[in-house]
């Protein structure tokens, strides 16, 4: 049977710690609520404790939601755990996510600790949120870079303590697909209680493998993936929500599926681009705008035979406008006869043979040729012809 995977977004807490997306309660709130709309199982709200404006945020999504667990973020400090808690109080479904960084990197150089303490601490903390509620889930800090066996330690003591779900995070985007798919099942073969949670999947981006890591890891028997909108996140951002779904939905052979209502994709990345002020690149998968966009003269022809010789996914199945033949230098004769015809210009091949000369000493000139430069080779050769 096929497996659901929980779609974790965290485009309102990761995703607004990019620099100049900063939002405000009316903003999240609406965000919030269009996610939930969408199908994420869970939604991270925000940090509470780094500010009386997220407690604030996190609190009122916390009254609204109703089918999407609310998720707070907190430090292995029992103060954030109490503050997170207190923000999510009024929430339908609740979950307090806590955690400490277990990789040598961040036990040494960052709390000066061993990882003896370090494992104390991971352990006291899901104790603390377990006191507020029994959704409580534990993330690894730079788990990517972890030595494996003690990450089973520390994932094995926390299960132990009350964890429900443990976030494996690449937080440095470190690990090549193989080996964060290898962690993953070195996890569910070597942490005994390993059946009484779920893993989760937190991937960045910096060296352009979230997506392909998060995908590695559900195969590997994780069946969580934090994600964020757009892939928006700290430094080169997050695994991307649209792009780990449709991965999903196309590869049908994997057995997995996920509760996204995916013709939401492009409204909702356009609705955050434009809340969080910042623009999404035209040949981002899924949502950019040159997704379904054909420019070069072969695969325009190919395009316009059969659809599927270039595109795998059909522009209406995410909610995008539908395919583009965009008119370059590089275009062919069959896509500027089909231009013509949306135009509503009905020109033979011998018509077109003259135009496609025509055409090209203006895409020469142009980085994309318009409706109105077609509009006026239409109309010079119409009179040309007539004379």
């Amino acid at each position: 049977m096929d497996q659901k995977i929980f779609i974790f977004d965290t485009t309102l807490r990761d995703g607004e710690q990019v620099p100049g997306c900063k939002l405000n309660k009316k903003e999240k709130i609406e965000l919030a609520l269009e996610l939930e709309s969408m199908g994420v199982d869970i939604l991270e709200a925000g940090f509470p404790i780094s500010s009386p404006g997220d407690f604030e945020a996190v609190n009122e999504i916390a009254k609204l939601l109703k089918n999407a667990v609310v998720c707070g973020l907190s430090r292995a400090v029992q103060k954030d755990i109490e503050v997170a808690a207190a923000a999510l109080k009024p929430a339908a479904r609740k979950r307090i996510h806590t955690g400490i960084g277990t990789s040598d990197f961040h036990i040494k150089s960052k709390f000066n600790s061993t990882r003896e303490e370090i494992l104390q601490r991971a352990i006291q903390c899901v104790k603390w949120a377990r006191n507020f509620t029994d959704d409580v889930e534990f993330y690894a800090e730079d788990a990517g870079r972890t030595n494996n066996e003690y990450l089973a330690r520390v994932v094995e003591a926390v299960i132990a303590a009350g964890a429900t779900t443990v976030n494996i995070p690449d937080t440095t985007g470190y690990c090549l697909p193989h080996q964060y798919g290898e962690k993953i099942a070195y996890l569910i073969n070597n942490v005994p209680n390993v059946d009484k949670a779920v893993l989760s999947c937190h991937c960045h981006n910096d060296l352009g493998l979230a997506t392909a890591n998060s995908i590695a890891g559900i195969i590997a028997g994780a069946r969580q993936i934090e994600c964020t909108i757009n892939g928006l996140g700290e430094r080169a951002g997050n695994t991307s929500l649209e792009e780990v779904v449709m991965v999903i939905k196309q590869h049908a052979t994997l057995g997995f599926f996920t509760g996204i209502d995916a013709t939401q994709l492009n409204p909702m990345s356009r609705k955050v681009a434009d809340t969080m002020r910042m623009p999404v690149q035209p040949n981002k998968a899924i949502v950019g705008a040159n997704a379904f966009s054909h420019s070069s003269g072969i695969h325009q022809d190919g395009f316009l035979k059969d659809t599927s010789t270039y595109e795998i996914i059909a522009p209406e199945e995410v909610g995008a406008d539908s395919s583009k033949i965009v008119l370059t230098a590089r275009s062919g004769r069959s896509a500027l006869a089909y231009r013509f015809q949306k135009l509503g210009h009905q020109f033979n091949r011998n018509d077109i043979d003259e135009l496609y000369a025509k055409f090209l000493e203006v895409a020469d000139t142009k980085k994309e040729v318009s409706d109105e430069d077609l509009e006026l080779l239409a109309k010079a050769h119409s009179l040309a012809v007539s004379q």
